[in-house]
C-alpha cells in the first residue's frame, strides 16, 4: 500500500497514529483535515510531507470557490506552518505555486502533484540503490525514527537503503531505536521491518551509544528532515547522540535523503527552525500523566547533527562523502534541482 495517494479527487493516507495495532486508511476531502493529520503525525516523514504538500495544494485548487490565486496563497501559508522544520513541505508547496504561475488550472495542478508523487517513488528507489552500494559490507545497522515506506510514498529513504541491503544480501540484524516520545521506531519502523522479513531488535534510545561504542553495529543509517547548505543535518531528536557515538566507535554515520531535503537558504544548522511540540508528549504516557506534579517539559521534535559527524549524504543523484576534518560538501546548485524528471541512474 502507498502511504499517501490521490483517489477520486481525495487524498488517501495511512493513519500512522493507529499503527501497529491497526492498518487504517483515511480519505481527506478538505485542507483543514490534511493540516490536522500533518500536525498529529498521522502522515509524517520528509518525503511523504513533500507529496502531502503538493496534493494539499491540488486539493485546495479543486475546492476553490473564489479567487484561485488568493486561495492557493492562503493554503500555502497554512501548509508550510503545519510543521516548520520539514523543508519538504515548503518544497511541495512551491512546486505547485510555480505550476500555477505558469498558468496551470486545477486539473493541471492535480497532474503536477501526481507527477511529484510518482517522482518520489523513483527517487526512493535510486537513493536506496546508492546507499546500499555505499554500505555493501554492512551486516548489522542501527537506525533512528522512521524513514521507510511510511515516511515516503512506497519505500522511503533510510529504510529503503536497509531494505535494498537486505535484498542484495540478507542482513544479520537491524537495531531500531524506539524514538521517544512518540515511538516512531518501535511502532512504525519495527512494523515495516517485520513486513519485510528483516531481523531486528527494538532498543531504548539511551541504549544506542553503548551498543555502538561496544562494536555491535557496522553503520548507522538515518533520514533527514532538512539539510543545511554546509551539510548540517536536522533529524528526529536523538540523532545527534547516535552520530557522536558512531564517530567514537569509528563506524560510518550515513544520511539518506532526497535532494529536495537540502535547503540552500539555511547556511548551517543554526538557521533551521526546530519544531517544539506539546510538553504533554513527554510528561504523559497513553493519556496518563507520569511526571511528578509541578514538573514542566521540553519537547523539541528534532536536533541538528554537525556536518563533520556525517560520513556521507546519499541522495537520488549523488553520494556526497564527508571527511573527519571538514564538513560534508554540498554543491551550490542544489537550489536548482528538483525531482520532476526521470530518476538518475545508480552508480
Amino acid at each position: 500500500m502507498r502511504t499517501i495517494d490521490w483517489a477520486d479527487g481525495r487524498i488517501r493516507i495511512i493513519d500512522q497514529t493507529r499503527l501497529p495495532a491497526e492498518l487504517r486508511t483515511v480519505e481527506i476531502t478538505e485542507l483543514d483535515q490534511l493540516i490536522e493529520h500533518i500536525r498529529s503525525l498521522a502522515v509524517r516523514g520528509a518525503m511523504a510531507l513533500g507529496v502531502a504538500a503538493a496534493l494539499g495544494m491540488a486539493l485546495a485548487a479543486t475546492r476553490a470557490t473564489g479567487d484561485l490565486d488568493a486561495e492557493l496563497a492562503a493554503a500555502a501559508d497554512r501548509l508550510i506552518g503545519a510543521r516548520p522544520t520539514a523543508v519538504n513541505l515548503g518544497w511541495g508547496v512551491r512546486e505547485l505555486l510555480l505550476a500555477r504561475a505558469a498558468g496551470a488550472g486545477p486539473a493541471q495542478l492535480v497532474a503536477r502533484a501526481l507527477a511529484i508523487r510518482d517522482a518520489d517513488i523513483a527517487v526512493s528507489r535510486a537513493l536506496s540503490r546508492r546507499g546500499a552500494d555505499l554500505l555493501a559490507g554492512a551486516r548489522t545497522v542501527l537506525t533512528h525514527c522512521n524513514a521507510g515506506a511510511l515516511a515516503g510514498v512506497e519505500s522511503g529513504s533510510a529504510l529503503g537503503v536497509i531494505g535494498q541491503l537486505h535484498a542484495d544480501r540478507p542482513l544479520e540484524l537491524v537495531y531500531v531505536c524506539e524514538t521517544r516520545p512518540l515511538l516512531q521506531g518501535s511502532r512504525l519502523t519495527a512494523w515495516e521491518l517485520g513486513r519485510l522479513g528483516i531481523p531486528h531488535r527494538v532498543i531504548v534510545d539511551s541504549a544506542a551509544a553503548g551498543l555502538l561504542v561496544g562494536g555491535a553495529a557496522d553503520a548507522v543509517v538515518v533520514g533527514a528532515d532538512r539539510i543545511a547548505a554546509n551539510g548540517d543535518v536536522a533529524n528526529k531528536v536523538g540523532t545527534l547522540g547516535h552520530a557522536l557515538a558512531a564517530r567514537h566507535a569509528g563506524i560510518p554515520f550515513v544520511v539518506a535523503a532526497p535532494e529536495a531535503t537540502v535547503d540552500p537558504a539555511a547556511a548551517s544548522g543554526g538557521d533551521i527552525p526546530i519544531e517544539i511540540r506539546d510538553e504533554d508528549e513527554v510528561l504523559s504516557w497513553a493519556g496518563h500523566r507520569v511526571a511528578a506534579p509541578g514538573s514542566a517539559g521540553w519537547n523539541p521534535a528534532f536536533d541538528v547533527t554537525p556536518a563533520e559527524l556525517v560520513a556521507a549524504v546519499v541522495t537520488e543523484a549523488r553520494t556526497i562523502r564527508g571527511r573527519a576534518d571538514r564538513p560534508v560538501p554540498l554543491p551550490d546548485d542544489l537550489a536548482q534541482l528538483t525531482v520532476t524528471g526521470p530518476a538518475p541512474q545508480a552508480g
